[in-house]
């Protein structure tokens, strides 16, 4: 017997399968989709087994397997499929897609193991009166009692009402020891809650997703924010798992998944399992395990839970699905939309992807009819959208005011002394965006990137955002040595600062990924929020999605423009979502809601659509623009990024790429470049690329799919493709 194994090793040129013998003691063992140890020259390397054949395919000697690592296996035949459809719409290696898709554990590389995590847990081993017989003290009666509550206990919760009780228990034969393995992850247990009353919109939209369970159909729930879009996923959940069935919810930020998991969790106990970045690599490998083994019912998670080895798939739903968090920025460079239709198909079901702020592509697509749409325009409590009010920061800066308006400050007073909650979104983390020296003109600037350093005061560092260099920041000019260092920009930290010097009495609270770092610090400052033991909450875009705080009733955005002006053809998109998002937290109950959004730009007709909540009119003002430009959904856009160590060697080859796709692209097409990227040094790599914009021109995938092999055998300058940017 002969398995064809596709070697774990990083270049393309080796990405193809490998044939060794199956030695005698695996033949009945071994399957597809299992890892397995072989010699690769002088080395041992592990690999996916892609196939099993009685007979080999050439006439060279083969080497055996060494070992089998999975007693099951790892990919199954969706996943196997999945990894081949990444790597044709990706142009990555096929390992390199398979290796996305699985958590650490399983990922096919040598030293790479992680220990599965047992307990000792008591059962009764004698009739629950009988053990109460025999019971000589309170200690012994209270352990028992447990045991009956829940059929099993944990030894070490046993021990922590008497050790000694414990020990004379198991000693009479009362109690008896089993050795369990146990999931690092729980959600523990949370009061329960029934379902609640739809109001007619989402009746409405609740019948038309159920006319389409069992198909493989797109659904674009588009929703004002607070429009109750969960408690829809949630009835269709259950409708789903009645059909005994499984559900895949997909949010794009770990930020969302601890509120989202508890409002599931408190309708679904413990029939879900989580996958996202913030967990251990123990706890995924739990959690994989655990939906592998058909123990789950449902999945909640980020953009890689899309991955989730499900085999009886109900439903796909993608939360906040206009993110570009959903997009994987490193190599292979898919969208979890593609993946998530290419399971619809696969399993016959529907994708539902909900959103107030659904992107340009989404919409036309809906438009098109080519995704159902379906509209909920109310919010579930009737409550009116919040009022919004830009405030010209030109005239506040002119007032002694350049961070915080008057009009800011004055609502952030009321709201303090109503006892309600005020969230303000400023979407730039650290303290000053740099440091200049007044005397000499001396900024701080990293060595390896193109980029200013971030000052970062709370442990005093200065750190590209980029490449990670840090140095910590002196009193001194390090140029000319005087004491004449000036702070400039504003960060989540030094607005922090302000907030706490402005407003003395008020419990702040910052959320960005400098305070959410530590394991567990993000459900913290959630949970603590939520139960309204800071009265300000301080963040980046992670607070502008999905969040719901019931005394929410105010909103300042600082800084509205600071998207708006990045060099992006999204960046009125962009800049209209989070807004209109971060908006969308104010007065989600039964307060009313106000919002404050401070720019320099207060005629921009984005912000005029954002302050009226009008998606229609920017849906149709931005969709001119794109028309105009030749920009999605009306051209298809594919950026290819060249880069290396040598400038004038990666320049010398771009325009090389550049020329030969001119000679294979349609007339109709569009190429643009090379130029040098927007970021053009980072980590002392130097970035260039080209655009091409077409519509129609199938030799733009050829002659992509062509430069890539080219670029295989270049030492010194790295291609890479992205053909859904």
């Amino acid at each position: 017997m002969i398995a064809s194994v596709l070697v774990e090793i990083k270049s393309k040129c080796l990405d193809k399968n490998f044939e060794y013998m199956i030695p005698d003691l695996m033949r009945d063992t071994l399957q597809v989709g299992m890892r397995v140890l072989v010699p690769f020259g002088q080395q041992k390397l592990e690999g996916y087994v892609l196939k099993i054949a009685s007979e080999q395919t050439g006439e060279y000697e083969l080497k055996e397997i060494l070992e089998q690592i999975d007693d099951r296996p790892v990919l199954n035949q969706e996943l196997l499929e999945i990894g081949k459809y990444v790597k044709d719409i990706t142009l990555s290696s096929l390992s390199s897609a398979y290796s996305t898709m699985l958590p650490r554990a399983l990922k096919a590389k040598r030293n790479n193991t992680i220990s599965k995590k047992y307990e000792t847990q008591l059962t009764c081993s004698i009739e629950m009166e009988k053990a109460y017989l025999r019971c000589k003290s309170e200690a012994q009666k209270k352990i028992i009692s447990l045991i009956e509550e829940t059929g099993i206990i944990s030894k070490k919760i046993a021990n922590q009402i008497s050790s000694s009780a414990v020990k004379t228990l198991i000693k009479q034969g009362i109690l008896k020891e089993e050795i369990k393995e146990i999931y690092r992850y729980q959600i523990g247990l949370l009061e329960q809650e029934s379902k609640k009353e739809l109001n007619k919109e989402q009746k409405i939209a609740f019948e038309k997703i159920k006319a389409s369970l069992e198909k493989d159909k797109t659904i674009l729930l588009h929703g004002v924010t607070g429009s109750g879009k969960t408690e829809i996923y949630m009835q269709v959940i259950e409708k789903v798992l009645m059909e005994k069935k499984q559900a895949l919810v997909l949010v794009p930020e770990i930020s969302l998944t601890p509120q989202f998991i508890q409002n599931f969790a408190k309708r679904f106990s413990s029939e879900i399992a989580v996958l996202h970045s913030g967990l251990s690599d123990g706890e995924k490998y739990d959690e994989w395990r655990k939906i592998m083994r058909g123990e789950t019912k449902i999945v909640i998670g980020a953009r890689s839970a899309i991955f989730a080895p499900l085999n009886h798939l109900g439903v796909i739903i993608m939360d906040e699905c206009h993110s570009d968090s959903y997009k994987q920025e490193n190599s292979p460079k898919y969208h979890v939309l593609d993946i998530a239709l290419f399971r619809s198909q696969y399993h016959k079901c529907p994708v539902i992807l909900g959103s107030a702020t659904p992107s340009l592509e989404e919409m036309a697509r809906a438009q098109k009819g080519v995704f159902e749409l379906i509209t909920l325009q109310q919010r579930v409590n009737q409550n009116p959208l919040p009022n919004c009010f830009l405030v010209d920061m030109k005239e506040e800066i002119q007032k002694k005011h350049p961070i915080l308006s008057r009009m800011l400050e004055k609502k952030i007073e009321e709201r303090l002394q109503k006892k309600e909650q005020i969230m303000i979104l400023l979407n730039r983390r650290g303290h000053s965006t740099f440091i200049q020296c007044s005397a000499c003109g001396f900024t701080y600037k990293c060595p390896h990137c193109d980029i200013s350093l971030t000052y970062h005061k709370t442990n005093g560092n200065l750190r590209c955002h980029y490449c990670g260099y840090t140095i910590y920041q002196t009193e001194k000019c390090p140029k000319c040595y005087e004491k004449s260092l000036n702070y400039y920009g504003l960060g989540t930290e030094k607005l922090e600062q302000i907030l706490k010097e402005r407003f003395q009495n008020a419990r702040i609270v910052r959320m960005d990924t400098d305070t959410t770092k530590k394991k567990e610090a993000l459900d913290k400052i959630i949970n603590g929020f939520q139960n309204k033991q800071y009265d300000i909450l301080i963040g980046t875009q992670m607070i502008s999605k999905g969040l719901d705080f019931p005394f929410v009733t105010l909103v300042g955005i600082i800084n509205a423009d600071l998207s708006l002006n990045i060099p992006d053809f999204r960046s009125g998109e962009k800049t209209f979502a989070l807004l209109c998002q971060a908006s969308g937290r104010a007065g989600r109950k039964d307060l009313k809601g106000e919002v404050v959004i401070q720019t320099f730009n207060p005629d921009n007709k984005i912000l005029d659509c954002v302050v009226h909540q009008d998606y229609e009119k920017f849906y149709r003002y931005e969709m001119q623009i794109r028309k105009q430009l030749k920009y999605p959904p009306y051209y298809f856009l594919a950026q290819l990024k060249l880069k290396g160590k040598n400038y004038e060697e990666v320049k010398k080859e771009a325009t090389k790429a550049a020329n030969y796709l001119k000679k294979k692209l349609d007339p109709t097409s569009i190429l643009l470049g090379p130029t040098t990227a927007s970021m053009f040094r980072i980590n002392n790599i130097f970035h260039f690329e080209i655009i091409i914009k077409y519509r129609f021109d199938s030799n733009v995938k050829i002659a992509i799919k062509e430069l890539d092999q080219i670029f295989l055998l270049n030492r010194n300058v790295t291609f890479e493709s992205d053909l859904n940017y």
